[in-house]
C-alpha cells in the first residue's frame, strides 16, 4: 500500500503528511509515503484543491487536514 499526500507544501500540507506518518507508525503496518508537490501530478489525479490524500492512486480527501484517527480509518478500510 502506498499513501499520496498531495499539496505545495503548505503548513497544511505538512500537517497532513505528520498526521499521516503518525497514523502509519501506530498501525505499523509496511506502508510507504509519497509526497505530491507537482501540480500537473496532483491535477491528473483529479485534484483541485489541497491537501488531498490518496491510497494507491485513488484520492480519498481533498482541501482538509485529516485528524490521525480518520487517516487510520481510511487506511483500514483500503486494506
Amino acid at each position: 500500500m502506498t499513501i499520496q499526500i498531495l499539496g505545495s507544501g503548505c503548513a497544511k500540507c505538512n500537517q497532513l503528511e505528520k498526521e499521516t506518518k503518525a497514523a502509519v507508525a501506530e498501525l505499523g503496518l509496511p506502508i510507504a509515503i509519497e509526497k505530491i508537490t507537482d501540480f500537473n501530478r496532483i491535477g491528473d489525479m483529479g485534484v483541485m484543491v489541497t491537501p488531498a490524500i490518496a491510497i494507491d492512486n485513488v484520492v480519498k480527501f481533498a482541501g482538509k487536514v485529516l485528524t490521525k484517527d480518520r487517516i487510520k480509518q481510511l487506511i483500514q478500510e483500503g486494506k
